[in-house]
């Protein structure tokens, strides 16, 4: 079993596999962008950056794949793609599925949405030892995080779901309960790390 996760590990690290997952993640980020036209459309400039929540997550994720590959951590890019990566693929499922309890149907571009953000989130948490951010990146990303939850339920600049506009209340909520617990993820692994670096 050791052997098999070191060999897993040595493919998930390997250059060739880094640059695929680099290009996977830059052509979900753009068709992202672009799934929110509509929505961006209708936006005043100063909610642009708080708008398109997941394709905004792969970036961070891409200039982390970038960092890794030239042999840097950018440590706050890190931190930020590891929360929003969990939180917005965690939260898209969720929607998606809501979307299918509620109508009983959700169509191929629904279940795509849910295969596609759910590995979002498994990605994040795949690369975990690649991670090197500390506590006051943790800090800075859970301000990021906890604010874009405010532009979005409180000023109402969150994703154009008709399921939101149904239960807006109980899914800001869950939303930002699904924040608190990704930073307290991400905050429970530095604190790990920094453990380790003392021994």
């Amino acid at each position: 079993m050791k052997a098999y996760m070191m060999q897993l590990w040595y493919v998930l690290n390997h250059r060739a596999f880094l640059t695929l997952l680099l290009i996977i993640n830059l052509l979900g980020t753009i068709y992202g962008y672009y799934w929110y036209r509509g929505q961006l459309a209708v936006t005043e400039p100063i909610y642009y950056i708080f708008v398109p929540d997941s394709p905004t997550a792969s970036l961070f994720f891409c200039f982390a794949i970038i960092g890794w590959l030239i042999g840097r951590n950018f440590k706050l890019i890190e931190v930020l793609a590891f929360i929003t990566l969990i939180k917005y693929g965690l939260w898209a499922v969720a929607m998606n599925l809501l979307t299918f309890a509620e109508n009983g149907q959700l169509g191929m571009d629904g279940w795509m949405l849910v295969a596609s953000h759910f590995l979002m989130a498994v990605q994040a948490v795949l690369y975990l030892p690649n991670y090197r951010f500390k506590m006051w990146h943790v800090m800075v990303a859970a301000i990021w995080t906890l604010h874009n939850d405010i532009i979005d339920y409180l000023f109402g600049q969150m994703p154009f779901y008709r399921v939101i506009y149904q239960y807006p209340s109980e899914i800001g909520y869950f939303t930002f309960w699904l924040s608190v617990v990704c930073i307290i993820f991400a905050f429970l692994e530095s604190r790990k790390r920094e453990y380790l670096q003392q021994d």
